[in-house]
């Protein structure tokens, strides 16, 4: 099984490689990033990192941001936004059912 930030670290590069298959939203919110993501996109273990219609909340380690703050910028990038010096990154996934899509919301604090 993967972890959570293992899941996430490879549905993002994924979706980096084939944006075609991710749509972004500006969230009302500056410091969020919103991705929705057809869920016939195979994900790690995602019975149990994207529940059916609930949220889960994982703040990533900051190993993660270490190894991989160039692709965290990226999707901060994708929205327009110049690069801040965010300190941690909120992580909240889910399976939204009746719209067959993976939601990944990353909060930059």
């Amino acid at each position: 099984m993967a972890s959570n930030s293992d899941s996430i670290f490879n549905l993002l590069s994924y979706l980096k490689r084939h944006p075609e298959e991710r749509y972004i939203v500006k969230s009302h919110c500056t410091n969020v990033v919103q991705i929705f993501v057809k869920d016939t996109v195979k994900v790690s273990d995602a019975d149990i990192y994207f529940p059916d219609n609930k949220l889960m909340v994982n703040r990533l380690e900051d190993s993660f941001l270490e190894q991989h703050g160039s692709l965290l910028d990226y999707y901060w990038n994708q929205l327009g936004k110049k690069s801040i010096g965010f300190h941690e990154i909120w992580a909240t996934t889910s399976h939204l059912k009746q719209r067959a899509a993976y939601f990944v919301e990353l909060s930059y604090e």
